[in-house]
Order: C-alpha cells, then sequence, then structure tokens
C-alpha cells in the first residue's frame, strides 16, 4: 500500500508527499533494567539522553516534526545491533565505534526488529556497512547543515565522506534492506527513523 500525505510548508502551500511503507518490524520497549532477548544482526535501537546534547537534538527536531509527529523528538540517538551477543556500531562523539547492548541496560530503549521478510543476505549487508564504517568520524558538520535547514526551512542539507552521524549510520544501513526513505539518508535525525517505523515512545 502507497501513502499519499497532505502537508503545509511554512508558506503555506500543501505539499504531497508519496510515502512507500517501510519493511515490517516489530517494536519492543524496554525500561531501565531490561535486557532484550535474542537481539539480531541489523535490528536496530532507539534511545535518548538527558545530556546537553540530547536536549540540543531534540529542540532541533521540533523544528521539524510539529502536532501528533511531535511524540517522534523523543529519541535522539540510534545505533544498529551486529551481532547475536548484543554488539552495537554506532556514532558517537569520539567517531564510530563498536559497543554492547548491555551498556543502554540502565536506561530506556525501543528494539526494532526486522521481521522474517528480511533475508540473512540483507542483514549481513546492513551490518557489513555498519562494520565498515568503524572508526569514520563523528559528521559534526553534517549535525550544522542539517540544523541550518532546520533554522531556515531550506531542504539542501549534505553529508561529507568519512563522517557519520547516529541516525544517518542506521538509515544508511537500512537501505540495504528493502527499505525506501523519503530523503537523503544523510538528512535523518533519530525522529525520522521512529516515524518511518512506527516507534511511538507513549507505548
Amino acid at each position: 500500500m502507497i501513502h499519499i500525505l497532505h502537508t503545509r510548508d511554512r508558506k503555506g502551500f500543501v505539499m504531497t508527499q508519496t510515502v512507500v511503507p517501510l519493511v515490517g518490524v516489530s517494536v519492543e520497549r524496554f525500561g531501565p533494567g531490561e535486557a532484550a532477548p535474542n537481539p539480531q544482526p541489523g535490528d536496530f535501537i532507539l534511545t535518548h539522553g538527558n545530556a546537553w546534547f540530547n536536549k540540543c537534538i531534540q529542540f532541533g527536531q521540533g523544528l521539524r516534526f510539529h502536532g501528533e509527529d511531535r511524540k517522534y523528538t523523543h529519541w535522539d540517538h540510534a545505533a544498529i545491533i551486529v551481532a547475536e551477543n548484543g554488539d552495537l556500531i554506532e556514532a558517537l562523539g569520539p567517531g564510530v565505534c563498536r559497543t554492547n547492548l548491555s551498556k543502554y541496560q540502565p536506561e530506556e530503549y525501543h528494539l526494532v526488529r526486522l521481521d522474517d521478510s528480511i533475508n540473512a543476505t540483507d542483514r549481513a549487508e546492513a551490518v557489513a556497512f555498519a562494520e565498515g564504517s568503524l572508526k569514520q568520524e563523528y559528521g559534526w558538520l553534517t549535525i550544522v547543515c542539517i540544523a541550518f535547514g532546520l533554522l531556515t526551512g531550506g531542504k539542501f542539507t549534505f553529508g561529507f565522506e568519512g563522517q557519520q552521524i547516529c541516525s544517518g549510520l542506521v538509515a544508511r544501513a537500512m537501505e540495504r534492506t528493502p527499505a525506501i526513505f523519503d530523503r537523503n539518508p544523510e538528512d535523518i535525525m533519530p525522529a525520522d527513523l521512529a516515524k518511518y517505523y512506527h516507534v511511538d515512545p507513549t507505548k
């Protein structure tokens, strides 16, 4: 099924946007102290924090998401699972690194599980992309470009070779599955992933 969305730009003009539904997923919430069972390579998590940088991301996302969609700004970080033991690859301030899902056990996170329609080859390609991004720099300039676009209402954004932000890394990995996004992965924020995959923080 293809959904047609009608939205308004900053000048009030109606814009029509075609959104192709993404691959089937299931979403599970894990509260502080809870551990996700049986994570699979290619699944990913969305989480949030209370540091100043997290607050800045949530504020910036609020410039794009309004009304009913504003709930998705709750999420400010994403990471992809690359091994059955819960190993993650994520873009953090020092760069893209390998960590483990257990680091988020003291916090709340939602796990997005890809369903059986995603074959092993697609999962392996998503993981391979993430692993190929290890040791890349964090995309601070990409963040600046996204912020400029949000503040000005423009749609001109771009990324930088050899840099990643957390949600862009996950989005680019998900493009190795049948996922189709309606914006460039460099411009995808955690709230975008939450909306695409229906990760409702109230559930």
